[in-house]
Parts: structure tokens; C-alpha cells; sequence
């Protein structure tokens, strides 16, 4: 019979796993899955998990979703995967031809990945290019403080997340940071992008942000009017704008896509986690013809984008992820989660009463509750994971920021538990 027990053991005699200090698991096991359902997961033993983070933010109508599960059991029936180069099929035509009509008009292209990383890369490889197809060298970019875009080399370069950067400094391509507007003021941001423009002028390829929260900066957000400037500063400045919306997308942030909030078209549109609902590796790059026009020539022009993945456009992928946009449309899932955003809104109310929540943020379906008076050598964040668990719910919170970032088939009745529990939990802190 297999129990937590024993698929720990087998586990830890093979396997490595990702952003975690192996170490750390000798005092807090690792939850073995042996199904999961809706909102909920479950392990060997019996015991189930109210899963508050979406699965690493990636799961949006449930666990086992049927209508999801029905369309890529379909697609296995005829094609699971071919090459993407030279090949096409059916389920990437028509995820490419969806995604441009649900996107601004001015993006007209859609390139194929399999993960968020690779999609930041390639649209920084693309903008790079794109200077270069045309006689110039930009070897700079721009992002923001406190931003998040990857582990790849070129992702990690321009995020700015110590934790994940720090140790690989030396190896990276160098990178320019400006002030955070969801950590400064917009004005002081702004005059540090623009500062940034003017001193790397004709040098810099493009401007990458994550829009409206930078996610694995815990959870810091702004407003869409920084955007909205953002984007004239680009055009003054002729640089790309790339909109990081890997986590964001997908109706997160209460819009289908956060750039929508600020009616702002950028150069480069990332998307990936929750495009396939949360079920396989897919990401897409979405850009506009003038950029697909600069790679355009004979194939002795040397000025083609080569960029390749075994695995771009996979059928199987493309199946779940038309099912997520059906899903989307057919059962008007953002006018739904107006409702549900409400009511986290009013759920954040009560932690604001707390004498150790320094800050209580929103936005759309992402919520976060900042907490004060740690020493940083106390693992607060650890200790409400583990006392969330122990009361069935799943929370991963960023150092001291306790976040929400549930599925959207959660019904109330489970994000007020999934609430409750975090209350309490942080509450005991005290």
C-alpha cells in the first residue's frame, strides 16, 4: 500500500526538487499527491489540501477539470506532437487565431514556447534582433526593481530578485534597473525610467515589466497609469515594451489580459502559466508585423529567428489550452469573477485589524497581506504554511507576504476558509 511514508523516501532517493533547499525537508516533509480534484488536493494518507495558490499559479478552473480533460483526450486520439518546424496543425492554428483576437489589434503574430522563461527570452532575443537585423547593436535592458521574469540566463538577467540572481551575477548579460512603482511613487519611478533612456540612449533594445504585480517580488503592484506613461516614454525613446503577463494573464488581475486596464499595446506579449488551465507545458509570444516584417528575407540573409523548442506548439497543449478559452467564453468567467473579487476584497477587511499586517493589497484575483516585526532570520512565511497545511489548505507565502491566488471554480465557502485559515494562522504569530 502506498502511503506519504514511503513515496517520501522514494521520492528523496531520486529527486531534486525545484526552489527548495533539500535540506529543509528533513524537518518539513513534502506532500505526496495522489489526486486532485477541483479545488482540492489529495495525498496518500487521506488527507486533502485547499489548493489557495492555483498549483504555482497555474491552474485556473480546478484540478480534473472534465471539459479540459474531454478536449485533450480528443486531441490524443489524433495527434499528440509533431515538429513545429515546416509542420503545423489544427490546435495551434486555431490557439494562434484566438489569442490575436483577444489581444490588442496590433499584435499579429504569435510565436510558440513551452514555458514562461523561454517566452521572456524570446521576446528579449527578438527585440535584440530586430535593432540588429537593421545595423544597430542594443545591448541594454531595462526592467524594473523587485520584478521577476525567469530562471533562464537572459530572464534571470533582467529580473531583480536577489534570492534567484544574486549568485549567478558574474555569468549574466548586464541589465539596468529603475525604481518600482509598487514600491515608490509613480513620479519617482517614471523619472527613473526616464533617466535610464536618456544615459543608454540608442542602446537599449527594450523595456521588460510585469504588469500591475510583480508576482514573485511579493506580490508588489501599481497602477495602470504607470503603464500608460510607460508606454509614451518607450515611443520617445524608440525601445520595445515587453509585458511580462506569464502570471498575470489570463483574467488574474480581473481584465483577460492586465494591459488591457492601462488600453496599452505593447511590443511583446508573454503568456504562459495559466493558458492551458494549468495542465501542460505551453507559452506563447505575441508581436506585431512591423517585427515579424525585420526577420522576413531569403534564407542567405542571415537575419531569420532561430530560436527552436522540441517542443513548441505541442498538440496536446494547444488542446487544453482552446479548452480554456472555451471555457472561458462559453461560461463568462471574467464577468463571474467580478463577484468573486468582491468578495475577497471584503474577506481582506478583517486582516487589516491585525497588529502584525503592515499592508493589505488587491488586484482582481491576486491578493496579499504583507506582515511587520519579523527579524529576518524568523520563517514566518514557514510557519503559516505549515499551520495552513495542517488545517487543509495549500499557502506558499513570499518571506512575509502571505498571498491568495486561488483557482476560479473556488466557490466563497472555500476562499473564506482558505481566508480564515491564513487569519488564523498569522494571528498566532502574534
Amino acid at each position: 500500500m502506498l502511503t506519504n511514508a514511503n513515496m517520501r523516501k522514494r521520492d528523496l532517493a531520486n529527486i531534486w526538487h525545484p526552489c527548495s533547499q533539500m535540506k529543509d525537508y528533513e524537518s518539513v516533509p513534502f506532500i505526496p499527491i495522489k489526486s486532485a480534484k477541483a479545488s482540492y488536493l489529495y495525498d496518500f494518507d487521506g488527507n486533502r489540501y485547499l489548493d489557495g495558490i492555483s498549483s504555482w499559479w497555474v491552474n485556473l478552473f480546478g484540478h480534473s477539470n472534465p471539459y479540459i480533460n474531454e478536449k485533450i483526450k480528443e486531441q490524443l486520439e489524433t495527434l499528440e506532437h509533431i515538429i513545429f518546424a515546416g509542420f503545423t496543425h489544427k490546435s495551434a492554428v486555431t490557439l494562434a487565431e484566438r489569442l490575436i483576437a483577444l489581444t490588442p489589434k496590433k499584435l499579429q503574430k504569435v510565436f510558440f514556447a513551452d514555458n514562461g522563461s523561454s517566452a521572456v527570452e524570446i521576446a528579449l532575443k527578438m527585440s535584440f534582433q530586430y535593432y540588429k537585423n537593421r545595423g544597430e547593436v542594443r545591448d541594454v535592458f531595462i526592467s524594473l526593481e523587485n520584478s521577476y521574469h525567469g530562471e533562464t540566463m537572459g530572464a534571470l538577467a533582467v529580473g531583480d530578485v536577489s534570492l534567484y540572481k544574486e549568485i549567478y551575477g558574474e555569468i549574466l548579460i548586464k541589465t539596468h534597473q529603475a525604481l518600482s512603482p509598487a514600491l515608490v511613487s509613480e513620479d519617482e519611478a517614471l523619472v527613473s525610467m526616464e533617466t535610464l533612456l536618456v544615459k543608454h540612449q540608442g542602446k537599449v533594445s527594450a523595456v521588460i515589466i510585469e504588469p500591475l504585480v510583480q508576482c514573485a517580488g511579493s506580490m508588489g503592484m501599481y497602477d495602470a497609469s504607470y503603464i500608460v506613461k510607460l508606454r509614451i516614454l518607450c515611443d520617445r525613446y524608440n525601445v520595445f515594451l515587453i509585458a511580462d503577463e506569464v502570471a498575470v494573464g489570463f483574467g488574474r488581475t480581473g481584465t483577460m489580459f492586465a494591459c488591457e486596464s492601462a488600453n496599452v499595446t505593447p511590443d511583446f506579449l508573454c503568456l504562459s502559466k495559466g493558458i492551458t488551465g494549468g495542465y501542460l507545458p505551453l507559452s506563447a509570444v505575441l508581436t506585431s508585423d512591423k517585427v515579424y516584417e525585420a526577420f522576413y528575407c531569403d534564407y542567405n540573409e542571415g537575419k531569420s529567428f532561430l530560436d527552436s523548442h522540441s517542443y513548441t506548439g505541442n498538440a496536446l497543449a494547444c488542446a487544453a489550452a482552446n479548452a480554456t478559452l472555451d471555457i472561458f467564453e462559453n461560461e463568462n468567467i471574467l464577468e463571474k469573477n467580478l463577484v468573486k473579487i468582491d468578495f475577497i476584497k471584503k474577506e481582506l477587511e478583517k486582516f487589516k485589524t491585525l497588529k502584525n499586517v503592515k499592508e493589505v493589497r488587491q488586484r482582481g484575483m491576486i491578493a496579499a497581506v504583507e506582515l511587520k516585526g519579523y527579524q529576518a532570520k524568523r520563517r514566518v512565511g514557514l510557519e503559516i504554511y505549515k499551520y495552513a497545511l495542517e488545517n487543509e489548505v495549500l499557502l506558499r507565502p513570499l518571506g512575509n507576504v502571505v498571498y491568495f491566488m486561488p483557482p476560479y471554480i473556488m466557490s466563497e465557502k472555500e476562499i473564506k476558509k482558505m481566508m480564515d485559515v491564513a487569519y488564523d494562522g498569522i494571528a498566532k504569530l502574534i
